[in-house]
């Protein structure tokens, strides 16, 4: 490969909430482990490579300017959106007009509620669902109301399509949250699955917020198909979020993005944005996703999706064939794997507190899978060097699932 995913990098000290925020994020963030063991941070979403090297030569080529006053977004800003999503996703029809800067996706997704819902009001999220999801929703007073996904017998993530069209009427929905790839399941909704999700938003007239900030990262051989692509009026009703930080590990810089096609839908959240003043990029999350996105960011990201899927297959074989009672099923995208330990638990008299402190004992920092609605699950984070995958799985079979 061109580009390094295997050199471990040492991640003390550098402000990575990943090592050096353990324990001190209750109910979020794993426990340290115990003297004799390091961490292998496999809990918090982002990734332990390094990023393309272009969007840090983008940076520091602008900091060769001293001068870091007022600027704007310059058309090679837009260009470099609208190329990556035609040649990624086959988007056309994309202008600089549709686009637009947020202060991170759930900041987006903040201007979205706070448009067209009021605190009090019903919204629609799929269950298990990202727990960024649920805390905004909670701290802006919104009612949350879950439809859960079911698993089909070969253990894959469907939607209710009757169960979510049950919920939309009974509670009056106007506004739903959709995840697309979803997190933490790594489902990658097909067309089909699309066009019978946004059928239903029609009938009811549903604003959706779709979060299509995984979109890049997709295993071989699956698609990611825009919410906005399957329809004329999905294109007009969706507000859709995208940023590099989840494909190129720039989540510290924030350079989150809207992609919005409808006149009324757009113009009603760049208020929203504006008047808390909250909306303001920064001059160097600008330049690094110029840095991103330019040639050599399409190739390291290809070389990243082989990555990730041989950490993917690993895990998931490894987990089926030495774990029994924990159930796991490949993930379609992202780079987060969600298990179900419930039979295992029942199995061996445990509580799944007491598996969380078994792994991060022996330095397997993973996830409490009770923060996205899994009571007996855990998420795990494959995107490491496969030699700290392979350390990952050896702890969980002699320390862990034992």
């Amino acid at each position: 490969m061109k580009y390094d995913f295997t050199t471990e990098i040492n991640r003390h000290g550098q402000d990575a909430m990943a090592v050096d925020g353990l324990g001190l994020i209750p109910g979020k963030a794993p426990n340290p482990p115990k003297e004799g063991f390091d961490v292998i941070p496999m809990w918090i979403a982002d990734m332990n490579f390094a990023t393309v090297p272009t969007a840090i030569q983008a940076m520091k080529e602008r900091l060769e300017h001293p001068i870091f006053g007022y600027f704007m977004q310059p058309k090679e800003y837009y260009n470099a959106i609208i190329r990556w999503h035609q040649f990624h996703h086959q988007v056309e029809g994309l202008t600089a007009k549709h686009i637009g800067y947020h202060n991170s996706v759930l900041g987006g997704v903040v201007s979205a509620l706070t448009s067209f819902a009021s605190p009090g009001d019903s919204i629609l999220v799929h269950s298990p669902t990202y727990g960024g999801f649920t805390e905004v929703l909670k701290n802006n007073g919104y009612h949350i109301v879950l439809s859960p996904l079911v698993k089909d017998e070969e253990g894959v993530y469907r939607i209710d399509y009757k169960d979510m069209e049950e919920k939309i009427r009974k509670h009056h929905i106007h506004v739903s949250i959709f995840c697309s790839p979803h997190n933490p399941t790594g489902r990658v909704w097909n067309r089909e699955e699309l066009e019978k999700v946004m059928a239903i938003y029609q009938k009811y007239d549903v604003t959706v917020i779709s979060d299509e900030i995984w979109s890049d990262l997709v295993m071989p051989g699956v698609k990611h198909i825009p919410t906005q692509s399957v329809s004329e009026d999905a294109k007009n009703r969706t507000i859709a979020f995208y940023a590099p930080s989840k494909t190129f590990n720039l989540a510290g810089l924030v350079a989150a993005y809207h992609i919005i096609y409808s006149d009324l839908l757009r113009d009603r959240i760049n208020a929203k944005g504006s008047k808390s003043h909250y909306n303001v990029m920064n001059v160097l999350s600008m330049h690094a996703l110029m840095g991103a996105y330019q040639p050599e960011g399409y190739e390291w990201l290809e070389e990243l999706r082989e990555v990730l899927y041989q950490n993917m297959t690993y895990v998931c074989d490894f987990i089926r064939d030495h774990f029994e009672g924990v159930s796991v099923t490949n993930t379609e995208g992202t780079y987060v794997i969600f298990i179900d330990c419930k039979e295992y638990l029942e199995k061996n008299g445990i509580t799944i507190d007491e598996l969380q402190k078994r792994g991060s004992d022996v330095g397997v920092a993973w996830q409490d899978g009770r923060i996205f609605n899994g009571p007996t699950h855990i998420r795990l984070n494959i995107a490491l060097p496969f030699t700290r995958i392979q350390e990952a799985c050896e702890r969980m079979k002699k320390y862990v699932f034992i």
